[in-house]
Formats: structure tokens, sequence, C-alpha cells
């Protein structure tokens, strides 16, 4: 079994996003675990979980539905993004071995190249280059400065031309391991507060190990807030309560309380149950959004919401 975490930039479009999922039910012997759609972020993140061959069928035929119908020239989102369907990570599950997951990668890259001639940059485990590995430098300069990027021998696309489609720019397609795509709501509207907060907490900026962070701005007619959205790339190293209570810290320095906070996906159980490190989140985040208790269960998944945090 392998996981796949497709991500679409679209998340305000209801009916784009059922006909990607809609696209994605019609192969057999894939389930979709979850999904979730963000109008801030203005992107849809979906778990699927499948062998690799109809794995790959599916991803492909939600490559046809999100390039038809997600044109980047305008969208607009708080997310960065460099393609239609932005990024597709494969991760092992149980005994499957991450080569499996690399090779699918490849295998997915190619056929979406040669079917719509859309770029692929293979990243994580699958990269082909050490400069590649990192997600965050795919999408430096964004869709909006792609043409410059990809005309780059050193960026020239794995598979595909050199130049992105001219409406859903390009696609990310890689292996790796466990991710936890998790967001803790501020009460507060200060953006560059937010910003400082995820410097602060990000490994980059000397904050916690293997953590990313961003500061967006919510956008919603009943609330005023921001957020610091973040990705935990090894959850043991730095457990979702270490994570927490990170960007609790830093927000109580400045005397702005939490709102919420937001599960992206899907989690390991161990994450969250405290085996894994750090202290049970079974409080924050409930016990079926673990990847186990999912395909445990046959009915399709309703959309998940905000928690508060007690």
């Amino acid at each position: 079994m392998i996981e796949a975490v497709p991500n679409i930039s679209e998340g305000r479009r209801t009916d784009v996003v059922r006909a990607a999922l809609e696209a994605i039910g019609k192969v057999p012997d894939v389930r979709v675990l979850d999904w979730s759609s963000d109008p801030s972020h203005n992107r849809t993140v979906i778990t699927l979980a499948g062998e690799a061959d109809p794995l790959r069928e599916a991803v492909l035929r939600l490559f046809d539905v999100a390039v038809e119908r997600i044109d980047l020239r305008r969208h607009r989102g708080e997310h960065p993004r460099i393609g239609a369907v932005d990024v597709v990570p494969f991760v092992p599950l149980g005994g499957t071995p991450m080569a499996a997951c690399i090779d699918l990668a490849h295998a997915t890259g190619r056929d979406v190249a040669e079917r719509l001639q859309v770029p692929v940059l293979l990243y994580e485990e699958a990269a082909t280059a050490p400069a590649r590995r990192r997600l965050e430098h795919l999408r430096r300069g964004q869709f909006e400065g792609l043409g410059a990027k990809l005309s780059q021998p050193a960026w020239r696309p794995d598979f595909g031309p050199p130049r992105p489609h001219p409406s859903a720019g390009a696609a990310a397609i890689g292996a790796r391991g466990p991710l936890i795509a998790f967001n803790v709501d501020l009460a507060s509207d200060d953006i560059d507060l937010a910003r400082r907060i995820a410097r602060t907490v990000r490994a980059s900026g000397g904050g916690l190990p293997h953590v990313k962070a961003i500061g967006v701005r919510l956008s919603s007619p009943r609330r005023n807030l921001v957020q610091v959205s973040m990705n935990l790339t090894d959850y043991r190293r730095t457990p979702l309560s270490a994570a927490l209570a990170g960007v609790a810290r830093e927000a109580a320095r400045h005397r702005i309380e939490i709102a919420g906070t937001e599960l992206i996906g899907l989690v390991p159980r161990e994450a969250v149950d405290g085996s894994a490190g750090g202290r049970p989140m079974l409080d924050v985040i409930p016990p079926d959004r673990t990847i186990e208790a999912r395909l445990e269960r046959r009915r399709s998944p309703s959309p998940p919401g905000r928690r508060a945090v007690p």
C-alpha cells in the first residue's frame, strides 16, 4: 500500500473539487481517505491510498481535471504554488519500501508530462539533484517566476517541456516519509506578527528541527485572523505537541491567544497517541483523523473542520 497526497490549487470552487474527487473515484482499488479545501490558501489536499498502478491512474485522472479547470493566471491564494496540481508526494505505508514510491513518482511524472505537456520536477527521495530535494526550493518564484526558472539549465524539468504549461504551470512529484500539515490560528489580524512567529519556530530560522512554517492571512467574512501554517517533516524529532507549544509560547510573548488549530490531511496514529514522543494530542486531533483509522473504515470522509484548543 502507498499513500498519495496530491494538492491542487483550488479551494474555493466546489464544483472543481467535486469533479476532481469524482475522477479519482472512478478508479477501482483506490480509496479517498480524506480531503480538505481551504479558501484562504485556495488549495485542496486529497489523501489517497492504494497499490502503485491504480494510484498512478487516479493521479493522472486528477491531473486531467485540474489542467482543464484550473488557470493559475487567475489564481490567487495565500499558499505558494507552481501548478494546478501543485505537488504529489507518494508515501510508503506498512512494509512498502521507499524505492517503490520513488519508482512510482518517476513513472507518474513521465506519464503526466507526456499526456498533458506539464513539466514535472522530482523532489525529496525521488529528486535527481540535491538542490531539488526540498519542495520550498522548487516553489521559489511561484507560478509567476516559473518561465524564467525552467529556462535555467539547473532547473530543467525532469520530464516535459522546458517551459511552464500556459495555465497549469508545472508539478512537483516526489517520494517522502510521513509529513504532518498542522496550522495554528492566532487571535490577531497582524500578518507581520504571524510571519515573525513562523520565522522563529521553523528550523531554517533556528527554531524547531524538521519544522517548516509560514504566516498567512485567513480570509473569511466571519473571521479576521492570521495563521502560522506548519509542515512537520519528522514528527518523531519534533512532535505535534512541541510544535503547538512553540507557537503558543511565541504568541504569549506578544500577548496573543491561540484561536484554534487545523490539521490538513491525516496523521500516523503514533503521532497523536504519544507513542512517538511528546504528549498525546487526542484532545486536539480526534482519533479518526489518523491514516490507520481511515484505512480501517469504509465510508467516504466528510470535510474536516477546525478545533479549538482546550
